[in-house]
């Protein structure tokens, strides 16, 4: 099974960095997994091939702390053609979807401290008034 050389997809400027290709990434996984480029290449393509395959069947791939990749079901609506200003009626479909999980979502963005509530605020003793001495 073959998979294109590009890993992310986005309208390409100039200059823009785009990510990893196939080519890059595979050469990541062999570094990290201390493969060579043709085991790493052929592990990727099996991982790939498995989860297209387990998408096909209308089942979920799960990867605890890295994402789940699952099928949606997209309702049918109206579009309007914008050449044309004609409306159409887009049929009901299937669609694959990726839901990043928790360990993914935090390397990317990490989250952001809580704020103390007034419970967990230290506890601060109230200051003594002064005493004065009366004036004779």
């Amino acid at each position: 099974m073959c998979f294109g050389t590009q890993l992310f997809f986005g309208d390409e400027k100039e200059g823009e960095d785009l990510g990893l290709n196939k080519n890059d990434f595979i050469r990541e996984v062999a570094t990290k997994a201390d493969l060579t480029m043709k085991d790493a290449g052929k592990a990727l393509d099996a991982v790939l091939a498995t989860v297209q395959e387990t998408l096909a069947k209308g089942e979920k791939q799960q990867f605890v702390g890295f994402g789940t990749f699952e099928v949606r079901d997209r309702s049918e609506r109206k579009i309007k053609n914008p050449a044309t200003g004609e409306e159409m009626l887009l049929p009901a479909t299937k669609v694959p979807a990726f839901k990043p999980g928790k360990a993914l979502k935090e390397a990317v963005v990490p989250p952001k401290p809580k704020p103390a509530t007034i419970a967990e605020a230290p506890k601060v003793k109230p200051a003594k008034k002064a005493k004065h001495k009366k004036r004779k």
